[in-house]
C-alpha cells in the first residue's frame, strides 16, 4: 500500500536508483506516475505492506518499504528490479550502477564513473567538502541522515590525498 514517505519508519528498507542523467522535464511526470503505480501495486495482495517513494533532483528514484509487518521476499525484490530495468530501457538511462558517483557541483548534480571522479579529486576539481550522494544506504534513517554528505565524511574519503 502506498503511504506518505514521512510515515514510513526510520528502520524501513530503502533502495536508491541514481539515473545516469537527469530526467528531462517532459519525462519527469511520466516517470513519477510509473514509480507511483509500481509502489501502489507492489505486494498489492498484502494489506499490511507499506511502501513509498520520492524522486529527487529529477535524477534519483528512492523507494522505501516497511518490512516490519510484512516480509519483503526475493520475489518482491525481483519485481522491483524488473521494474527498474524497464525504466532503464524506456528512458535510455542507467539506474542500477551504484558504483558511479553522484555529487553536487553548485546547484547541479553530476554523475561520473568512479575512475573519472578520482581524477576530479586528484585535480582538485572537487574537494573534501563537496557533497556526494551515498546511494549504498539501506534504511530510511541512513537515507535521511547520511545520503547527502561531504566527501570527507563518506566512504569516498579513502580517495582523498592524505
Amino acid at each position: 500500500m502506498l503511504v506518505d514517505f514521512d510515515s514510513i519508519p526510520e528502520d524501513a528498507k530503502v533502495w536508491i536508483y541514481p539515473s545516469s542523467r537527469k530526467f528531462y522535464a517532459n519525462e519527469i511526470d511520466e516517470v513519477t506516475q510509473k514509480v507511483k503505480n509500481f509502489v501502489e501495486n507492489w505486494k498489492e495482495e498484502d494489506n499490511t505492506f507499506k511502501a513509498s517513494y520520492k524522486i529527487l533532483y529529477n535524477r534519483f528514484i528512492i523507494i522505501t518499504a516497511d518490512d516490519i509487518d510484512s516480509t519483503i521476499s526475493n520475489k518482491d525484490i525481483d519485481s522491483s528490479i524488473a521494474f527498474i530495468l524497464e525504466l532503464q530501457q524506456t528512458y535510455n538511462v542507467v539506474l542500477l550502477d551504484k558504483m558511479n558517483v553522484c555529487f553536487k557541483q553548485g546547484e547541479f548534480v553530476q554523475y561520473k564513473e568512479l575512475k573519472d571522479f578520482k581524477k576530479l579529486l586528484k585535480n582538485k576539481a572537487v574537494t573534501a567538502k563537496t557533497i556526494v550522494f551515498d546511494n549504498l544506504v539501506t534504511t530510511k534513517h541512513e537515507f535521511e541522515n547520511y545520503w547527502e554528505i561531504a566527501i570527507e565524511d563518506s566512504w569516498y574519503s579513502r580517495f582523498l590525498k592524505k
